[in-house]
């Protein structure tokens, strides 16, 4: 099963449509609502959280719920919720998935979710592909525009307490104004799911807790510089020739142990994919980071 976890701030495109565009499977969804700010802000939410339940529901075909979030300024209470949440997600169904949005709500919110399912991630290695944290860059952010039709009204107030009314300006100001209400309370406050690098979704990678030892580093910044090996013997060969150290049996166990270390079991900087007898080795994101923050050091 494929559950979503959808923190529910003023936005909608970038909850639902990235998901859609991506034809991703949503079996469950799960709507996070919290109360923020003023009275017309939260009814503002849970519209928004209202028309999401559905179309989720009549788009996706999904399995939706709304969960509350009591303080969404309490950072502390907020990483426990999300922690137990996306544990018990994962606990229920050994073979689904968890993806969480951190698009929308506020920050505290955001940030408790991203860095509950990284604690996981860390703390359950085995279900480290299991779970996904991403975002999703709107197309259009309507404040601007709302700032850009307030200020011409303004204007146009101005001129009126002046003394003159231009009738057709007071027109296109009325139409200008309802308009982008219109769009403003069927959208909230972003327009639409923009394209990044061929996809509407950003996943964010995790990395580890631990340090990278100098033999780790030597691992990573080869593979860094070729890019992928066919098999850890080849990577072998290639880091031995680099040393200059004659290449054996003991060296190619070492490298093999280094790169497990590395791997998805371990500090997950590489991926290693079987091919027949062999495995194909290459950074994973994470790793390519790693390895693009410290290149001035190697």
């Amino acid at each position: 099963m494929q559950t979503h976890v959808v923190p529910v701030g003023f936005d909608y495109d970038r909850l639902i449509a990235p998901l859609v565009r991506e034809q991703l499977t949503v079996d469950r969804v799960i709507l996070l609502e919290g109360a923020v700010g003023s009275e017309a802000n939260v009814e503002y939410s849970q519209r928004i959280a209202q028309k999401l339940e559905a179309d989720f529901r009549n788009l996706l075909g999904a399995e939706t719920e709304r969960v509350a979030v009591t303080d969404v300024y309490d950072y502390d209470t907020a990483f426990e919720q999300a922690f137990d949440l996306i544990a018990d997600v994962l606990d229920a169904d050994p073979e689904g998935e968890v993806w969480v949005n951190i698009a929308s709500m506020p920050r505290t919110v955001s940030f408790a979710f991203a860095t509950a399912a990284h604690s996981i991630m860390v703390e359950r290695q085995e279900d480290r592909d299991r779970i996904h944290t991403y975002y999703t860059a709107p197309e259009k952010y309507l404040e601007t525009e709302l700032a850009e039709e307030l200020q011409a009204s303004a204007d146009l107030l101005a001129g009126v307490s002046d003394g003159g009314v231009d009738e057709d300006e007071v027109a296109e100001r009325l139409d200008a104004a309802r308009d982008l209400l219109a769009e403003f309370d069927e959208r909230g406050t972003t327009i639409g799911a923009k394209e990044i690098d061929g996809s509407h979704i950003v996943e964010l990678p995790v990395a580890s807790f631990s340090n990278v030892k100098p033999f780790e580093e030597l691992i990573l910044f080869t593979l860094g510089e070729h890019g992928e090996f066919d098999s850890v013997s080849e990577l072998a060969e290639t880091v031995a020739a680099d040393l200059s150290e004659e290449y054996t049996d003991s060296f190619r166990s070492k490298v093999t142990y280094t790169v497990d270390k590395l791997g998805p079991g371990g500090k997950g900087y590489v991926e290693r994919e079987e091919r027949g007898k062999s495995y194909r080795t290459r950074l994973s994101r994470i790793g390519e980071l790693w390895v693009r923050a410290h290149q001035d050091s190697e």
